[in-house]
């Protein structure tokens, strides 16, 4: 993990308590359990998440796709948020001007308590009508209850409900995208467990680096950002930031 030096920067700029938004992604759920959209834990079948998750595979075969999408929400269920969601989640009560921007739709930071939350790519405990009927309130609504179909049937219009995840070849939801936006004009920008490649999420830290922020990332490998922040911390999400957090709630 990184050294405790530079486990302390971080801590201290937190002290501080700036305008902070975080942004998340697969790897600060790894240590819950949740297996990852990209690799063999993503595998349904001999499908990859590539195959399944897209408005096309849904029109072809809307009954498989929600097969998947109920083997991972059971999957899911039985998870629980880790340390990395809960200082998270601690920082979103005790900064003055906290935002969480997640790449993830497993609800592990709601569940954390996080506050002041901006899905970037949904969840997968909301639906919508495919059909997007007249009767369905408004976009998107929670889901939570296990299915009692599948695929599940509209309740307004009989129709069929899709889950409410930004699929590949979607663009993200514009409140979500205006909010994210919005959140990276920051004074100090922590990127954790993401592999920045999956725009635009990716290109937050930039806009954040361009407003003048001070930006960190969280994650045991490389990345395409590594060499652009300002600060780098190596190691697990939930190792580094529970170490940041002991830090801070030392006395002075």
């Amino acid at each position: 993990m990184s050294d405790a030096g530079s486990v302390a920067v971080l801590a201290e700029r937190l002290a501080a308590h700036p305008r902070t938004t975080v942004l998340t992604g697969a790897g600060v759920s790894v240590a819950s359990g949740v297996p990852s959209f990209r690799g063999m834990g993503g595998l349904w079948k001999g499908k990859r998440a590539t195959d399944m998750a897209t408005p096309d595979a849904f029109a072809r075969d809307p009954a498989g796709v929600w097969a998947w999408y109920d083997w991972r929400r059971q999957q899911l269920a039985m998870c629980a948020p880790n340390r990395a969601h809960e200082v998270i989640a601690s920082w979103s009560r005790s900064l003055d001007d906290f935002t969480l921007v997640t790449q993830n739709v497993d609800g592990l930071h709601e569940r954390a308590d996080t506050e002041n939350v901006v899905r970037f790519h949904g969840s997968i405990w909301e639906v919508r009508c495919w059909e997007n009927c007249d009767a369905s309130p408004g976009s998107w609504w929670d889901d939570t209850a296990p299915l009692e179909a599948v695929p599940p049937p509209c309740p307004y219009c009989g129709g069929l409900l899709r889950p409410g995840v930004v699929w590949f070849g979607e663009a993200i939801p514009p409140d979500a995208l205006e909010r994210s936006l919005a959140a990276a004009e920051c004074e100090l920008f922590i990127v954790a467990g993401t592999s920045a490649v999956v725009h635009p999420a990716a290109s937050l830290v930039d806009v954040a680096r361009d407003h003048g922020a001070f930006t960190v990332e969280v994650n045991p490998d490389e990345t395409p950002a590594s060499g652009s922040v300002d600060l780098v911390l190596r190691g697990p999400a939930e190792e580094v930031l529970d170490a940041v957090e002991a830090l801070g709630d030392r006395p002075a």
